[in-house]
């Protein structure tokens, strides 16, 4: 699309340029029904078909069958935090972590503040999460293991996820990983995501809860915290983000017409080998900033020889239609967000424009 750059931001991200140009020719007049599917009442018949074919949708890329509930709520990934803690973990349990992150991190400290007993089971933080850990120490009486599959901050990704005993149920925030490659569901107890870089805009956390932990929900939470409540009520106790996840369903789609997760994943790997190629190509001009085994294929993370040059590395790729290459504020660097909607050529750019940085601006 003309005039459109290259998004390389890590959230809200890139957004497939189908789906855009569809919410586009529907804005003002969805489908014939006279009005913006931001004006439909969520409890219309037009919304629910709306709301049913983006549940069923998302159980169909995903590989989910009856075993799972799909919730839409509003909050984020960081109410997760507290939901997740608060509804799974009794008074005699300790909710269990891998600490890989700054997200991970948050999540650890909300179950504390909501008053539950919370573990490391495993952290990289004496590295500054330039790795992921591969052992793990549970506590004596887990309610759950709670993992960050993707880090967008360090650029970490499980490759491969921990092995739990089956009595303790395994959640996972993958805000900045999900569907960006098939997955075996069944070993998650509860997966969420916030929608914003990978299957939606902000505003809406998908929720899939596995049904055999249902009797482990605790009683008596606050309405708006208690999984029960919106599980019962489909996601409609109160009024849904029912635009962001009207968008949630049309990327559901497109993910389909691309052949599903595995021709995704296919063409993420390729995207982010072109940038990593790209770095260890370089002489140490570029360095990476995780070990190589765990680096992420979603958020590519690097260094430059100095900070000036960085800045000046960030500037001019701007000025040449790149968007959003500044690393995170707590950490510096470089950092080119590629997630599945990115696309190749955007990929391709940035290494070229790399290696021509390197060569006109000596270290």
């Amino acid at each position: 699309m003309e005039n459109r750059v290259f998004n390389f931001s890590a959230g809200p991200a890139v957004l497939p340029e189908d789906v855009l140009l569809e919410v586009k020719e529907d804005l003002l007049n969805y489908k014939g029904k006279g009005m913006s599917v931001m004006e439909m009442s969520h409890r219309s018949k037009d919304y629910q078909a709306i709301f049913n074919d983006t549940v069923a949708r998302v159980k169909k890329v995903f590989g989910l069958d009856e075993d799972y509930e799909v919730l839409f709520l509003g909050g984020g990934a960081s109410t997760q935090f507290l939901m997740t803690a608060l509804n799974f973990c009794s008074d005699d349990k300790e909710a269990n972590y891998v600490l890989t992150g700054s997200w991970a991190k948050k999540a650890y400290t909300e179950a504390k503040k909501a008053g539950k007993k919370a573990h490391i089971a495993a952290t990289s933080d004496d590295r500054n999460f330039n790795y992921l850990p591969k052992d793990l120490a549970f506590s004596p009486n887990p309610a759950f293991l709670h993992i960050t599959t993707n880090n967008t901050i360090y650029g970490t990704q499980f490759k491969k996820y921990p092995e739990v005993p089956n009595n303790i149920p395994l959640f996972a925030d993958m805000s900045s990983d999900i569907m960006s490659k098939p997955i075996d569901v069944k070993k998650f107890a509860l997966i969420y995501a916030g929608a914003q870089k990978n299957i939606g805009p902000a505003g809406v956390t998908m929720v899939l809860i596995r049904k055999d932990i249902m009797d482990r929900l605790q009683p008596d939470l606050p309405t708006m915290l208690s999984y029960k409540t919106h599980i019962e009520k489909d996601s409609m106790f109160n009024t849904p983000p029912t635009f962001p996840i009207y968008i949630v369903g049309l990327v559901m789609k497109w993910i389909e017409k691309k052949g599903g997760l595995e021709a995704i994943a296919k063409i993420n790997e390729e995207k982010a080998s072109l940038i990593y190629d790209t770095i260890d190509n370089s002489g140490g001009y570029y360095k990476g900033t995780v070990e190589k085994e765990d680096r992420s294929l979603m958020n590519v993370t690097f260094r430059l020889p100095n900070e000036e040059l960085e800045a000046k590395f960030i500037s001019e790729a701007a000025a040449d239609k790149m968007s959003g290459l500044k690393g995170h504020r707590s950490v510096g660097g470089c950092r080119a967000s590629i997630y599945n909607a990115f696309p190749m050529e955007g990929t391709r750019k940035l290494a070229e424009f790399m290696k021509e940085f390197q060569k006109n601006n000596p270290a």
